[in-house]
């Protein structure tokens, strides 16, 4: 087979811009057999953004050949090729548009895209860019954003595809084929050449005990028994005191590192896990950026927990996180440990994947969404090759891949358990059993609390926990203690169930049904006809659902905006409900009948069906309905809770927007106070609670986290302890804060127009004096869309790149990449970019902070926590809005110094820092760093003289 693989550079992304460069590589026989590449002269000049890309300017292209020479020189080479390039669409629909306007006729052959090869051959890639690509494949990739160089990159890829390709083992070729067995794609007519190719060359596959239901799968069966720990060694080595053990485990620390830094603020907080360990007693430690905090905490808690025979959770927010401690210290404490021990990642059951629910997925060809169902079926497959653990986390998810996922991870309403032919294969069952097994444990916060609404059936039993980024932990607790309902949510549940005469799960049993020979006809008569009764019933159940958002959704719309295009949101007070809320109990009472009935009428079918499950080997689709039903039934109630607002603890409110309408309705339900709730399910039953963060005090105290975490009794009764830890940075030389004392007041249209362009003109000056490296932090996303439009033309032209979140990406990851790789760039970010973001070394030299990031008070939980505060004669705006704002003024602060070498600028534009009687707390709850404040004209001089070392004015 011939591929020609092509690339275009461009001076823009419509096919009516125009071409600048191509690169074109072609291949025969798995060998680069010819390579051609030119430039282009275009009609037009090269857009600012397009030369700092591609270093391609007009002077480049003076000379170059028109479009139609080159197209004359190409042609030969297109002849009896499959056209290949990465992100095919773009540069398929440049080449057509270029053989036209130069009078030859359009490309008519097979076209393929590495990005589809790629994430089938690699799985687990974390990106699909091609420099990021090349970068994990270790593919040569020379100039990035030239055509000849991305061509010889993707022609590489290429060939690294086929060669992977063909040594997957025979069953998972022939399952990837029959994946796009009815796919009309030339996609699918390439798969099933190669497939062809495989089974003429295949031999008997060694490995072919991996086989499992024609899957070839790396993980073996779990359940093995764990080695016993030899006693006597343990009691040798962890029957000293804590100090005396740590100094030994910090010897092996200094003989694995080559130049070992000594931390005491890590020495002190391992000392107090310790000791809190030992008294039981509960800990808050805040702990910045180069502490050690994962070590100072890991170290106290496998001593105690092995030594005393004890289970200890680690609890994180982030996946990130977790993957941290599972990827890089726990492999550092097995090291320098001198104890076997036994740790265990165990996240939420959604993050693992359902082997049953996708076999059954495969085996009926059941691709609602088309191509993406296809290619991310088909990438699972091969990811099944080689991944021990089935976490989501290991796969790439290209867009709208999600929801294929959803349709078979694991959930606890579909699990057949034991009954399951799958069981000793399931990666949930098997993370389960490994915890269980483990001496420590790491998990996040959903599930910490998801355990505790399921009265701990899920996580081993344990008395003590470790929380990190506890910072975070009361906004989970509030999330996962209430109630949230959506449009989507409810509707996905019935048509799950019953979407039309061919989909949902009903048709397909019926259809089982009809042709099942090992069953009498009276039987399945009988059951067909209660499924004929029940999906009408079910159309009439979205159908009400639908009147009733509706309603809710005309009620939102009318009170809960602005007039604007932003978000909207209402609160719904008690004993206060707008008019007309009488209307929609009613429709409610109706549709909560109506779904009782149907449900109990399929719960009455569930259990016939099952007493016949074996003979129709339908346990699992009827397994996948009781897991549906119960979904339903869950939507039913939280429905009713939040119109009946059943208690008075609560706080109820509706959110959506002005674009997506109806379908973007939500409604939620979630407790004012959860301080009680913590107090009574957590620190008076557990022996000791860790909370650690690198921002839990307000203004070097930790009287606000104390209250809001329900840790006063505690406090009383002297089982709470808190230490404040030094930073080891050295902030006052490596951070200089700016605050420009004359920048404009936001108040009113006229003052925020006056701001945008005060802004604005700062930014770009700062941008250029440090050569982009600038994160921006917005609390308003209508404010960065404002000023991203704006910078973006200002700083084109001078080689820097803008990107903003939610028009460039809505993915942090990949714009944290993007930002990474461009060298000089400015990322503008909202509240997502406020915390979480590591970009340590000279990437992220320069940190602006917009606004001093306070919550707008009429969201609706601030406002009841409010009135609850001024109900109690307490101010509710130092109470809560200004601890709340100090956190995560620490937070996005935090995001610049991430190394003992990192040296920066932080700008603030909000004069409140400096005029208001609360600014002061905002400043003095931070590390340490330089402030000055002073007029804008003086801002980018000092910016020049701190970054190159002068001497300070």
């Amino acid at each position: 087979m011939k591929f020609a693989v092509l690339d275009f550079e461009t001076t823009g992304g419509q096919p009516a811009d125009s071409i600048i460069q191509v690169g074109l590589v072609v291949i025969e026989d798995e060998q680069i057999v010819a390579r051609y590449s030119s430039f282009v002269h275009p009609e037009v000049s090269i857009p600012p953004f397009i030369v700092s890309l591609t270093g391609i300017d007009d002077e480049l292209v003076r000379e170059a050949p028109p479009i139609e020479q080159v197209v004359a020189e190409m042609q030969p080479f297109l002849q009896d090729s499959v056209l290949v390039a990465h992100n095919a669409g773009f540069d398929f629909a440049f080449l057509q548009r270029a053989l036209e306007d130069s009078g030859y006729f359009k490309f008519n052959g097979m076209v393929l895209d590495t990005m589809d090869l790629a994430r089938i051959c690699f799985p687990t890639l974390p990106s699909l860019a091609l420099g990021n690509i090349c970068t994990s494949l270790e593919i040569p990739h020379e100039r990035p954003h030239r055509a000849d160089s991305d061509a010889e990159a993707t022609a590489l890829l290429w060939l690294k595809c086929l060669s992977r390709f063909q040594d997957f083992p025979l069953l998972t070729v022939q399952r990837i084929a029959s994946v796009f067995r009815d796919d009309p794609s030339d996609f699918a007519w390439f798969i099933d050449q190669e497939a062809a190719r495989k089974e003429r060359s295949a031999d008997v596959d060694p490995d072919s005990d991996r086989y499992f239901r024609q899957f070839f799968l790396a993980a073996e069966d779990w359940g093995t028994d764990s080695p016993e720990r030899d006693e006597a060694e343990t009691s040798r080595h962890l029957g000293m005191p804590f100090p005396e053990f740590y100094e030994g485990v910090k010897a092996a620390l200094r003989e694995s590192f080559d130049v070992f830094e000594e931390r005491p603020a890590q020495d002190q907080m391992t000392e107090a896990v310790a000791s809190a360990f030992g008294d039981s007693s509960h800990l808050l430690v805040e702990a910045g950026t180069g502490t050690g905090k994962s070590l100072g905490y890991l170290l106290p808690a496998l001593y105690y927990g092995i030594r005393e025979q004890k289970k200890v959770i680690v609890s994180t927010h982030t996946i990130n996180l977790q993957e941290q401690l599972r990827q890089r210290d726990l492999p550092l404490l097995q090291q320098i440990f001198p104890v076997e021990f036994r740790a265990a990642l165990l996240k939420g059951r959604s993050h693992y994947l359902c082997l049953r629910k996708y076999e059954q997925k495969l085996t009926y060809a059941e691709y609602e969404h088309g191509r993406e169902d296809r290619l991310m079926a088909a990438q699972m497959v091969a990811w099944l090759t080689e991944s021990e653990r089935g976490e989501d986390e290991e796969l790439h998810f290209g867009r709208g891949s999600m929801e294929f996922w959803r349709s078979v991870s694991s959930d606890a309403d579909s699990c057949l358990n034991r009954n399951c032919p799958w069981f000793k294969k399931c990666f949930y069952h098997r993370a389960r059993n490994e915890a269980n097994e483990a001496d420590l444990i790491i998990t996040n916060h959903s599930l910490l609390f998801t355990d505790m609404k399921a009265e701990h059936r899920i996580l081993p039993g344990y008395k003590h926990l470790i929380v990190d980024e506890a910072h975070n932990f009361e906004d989970v607790a509030v999330k996962h203690l209430g109630s949230e309902i959506s449009w989507y949510s409810f509707v996905n549940a019935v048509t799950q169930l019953f979407r039309d005469g061919r989909g949902g799960q009903l048709p397909f049993v019926r259809n089982r049904l009809l042709h099942a020979e090992d069953i009498s006809r009276d039987k399945a008569g009988v059951w067909i006809e209660a499924i004929d009764e029940a999906q009408p019933a079910l159309l009439d159940i979205r159908e009400r659902w639908e009147e009733l958002a509706s309603l809710l959704y005309e009620m939102l719309a009318f009170s809960g905006g602005d007039g604007g295009e932003g978000p909207l949101t209402l609160r719904i007070p008690e004993g206060r409900q707008p008019a007309g809320w009488g209307t929609l109990l009613d429709r409610e009472e109706e549709l909560y009948a109506r779904m009782t009935a149907v449900l109990k009428s399929l719960d009455k079918l569930i259990v016939e069906m099952k007493d016949q499950e074996e003979l129709l080997e339908l346990q699992g689709l009827v397994t996948n309905i009781a897991g549906g039903i119960k979904e339903l039934y869950r939507h039913r109630d939280a429905l009713r809770f939040f119109l009946k607002q059943s208690d008075s603890g609560f706080v109820y409110w509706m959110e959506g927007t002005t674009q997506q309408r109806i379908k973007s309705l939500q409604l939620l339900a979630v407790p004012i106070d959860v301080s009680a709730m913590l107090r009574d399910a957590l620190f008076s039953v557990k022996d000791s609670v860790i909370l650690t963060s690198a921002t839990l005090s307000v203004g070097k105290t930790f009287n606000y986290i104390t209250e809001q975490l329900g840790l006063q009794k505690a406090a009383s009764e002297n089982r709470l302890r808190t230490v404040l830890l030094p930073s080891p940075f050295r902030y006052r030389e490596q951070a200089l804060m700016i605050i420009p004392r004359n920048f404009p007041v936001l108040r009113g249209v006229k003052g925020e127009a006056e701001f945008i362009a005060a802004l604005t003109d700062s930014l770009a000056e700062v941008a250029k004096a440090m050569n982009g490296r600038m994160l921006v932090l917005f609390t308003s996303y209508r404010m960065l869309r404002q000023v991203h439009g704006e910078l973006k033309d200002r700083l084109g032209g001078e080689g820097i790149q803008v990107l903003g979140q939610g028009i460039d990406s809505t993915s942090r990851s990949k714009l944290v990449k993007l930002f990474q790789g461009g060298g000089t760039s400015i990322l503008l970010g909202t509240s997502s970019f406020w915390e979480g973001v590591d970009i340590p070394g000279e990437a992220l030299s320069c940190l602006a902070i917009v606004r001093l990031p306070f919550q707008p008070p009429n969201h609706p939980l601030v406002e009841a926590k409010s009135e609850k505060l001024k109900e109690a004669g307490q101010n509710p705006f130092m109470k809560l809005s200004v601890p709340q704002a100090v956190i995560r003024f620490k937070q996005g602060f935090g995001r610049l110094v991430r190394t003992a070498n990192d040296k920066g600028i932080v700008m603030v534009y909000d004069t409140r820092i400096l005029e208001t009687y609360y600014g002061k707390h905002f400043l003095y709850s931070l590390p340490g760093p330089k402030i000055e404040h002073m007029t804008v004209g003086q801002v980018v001089p000092r910016i020049h003289e701190w970054m190159e070392g002068e001497e300070e004015a």
